[in-house]
């Protein structure tokens, strides 16, 4: 069966970006608090965004190396 899917570097990629966009996240976290109902669900947008990102790459790694 042929992988119609990204490569293995662009999942590479997306699997850095994603780690990054987390980081970023708790740094911002760490440093400003959460602020309000606005901020939390900007967080919680975005920390589902950059897991759910994070958590598809880390698979498809897995599964290609194997």
């Amino acid at each position: 069966m042929r992988d119609h899917g990204p490569s293995r570097r662009e999942t590479i990629f997306y699997l850095c970006a994603s780690l990054a966009g987390l980081a970023l996240m708790g740094v911002a976290l760490a440093v400003r608090g959460v602020g309000g109902a606005v901020a939390l669900e900007v967080i919680v947008i975005a920390g589902g965004f950059f897991g759910g990102t994070t958590i598809w790459a880390a698979r498809r790694l897995w599964r290609m190396s194997q």
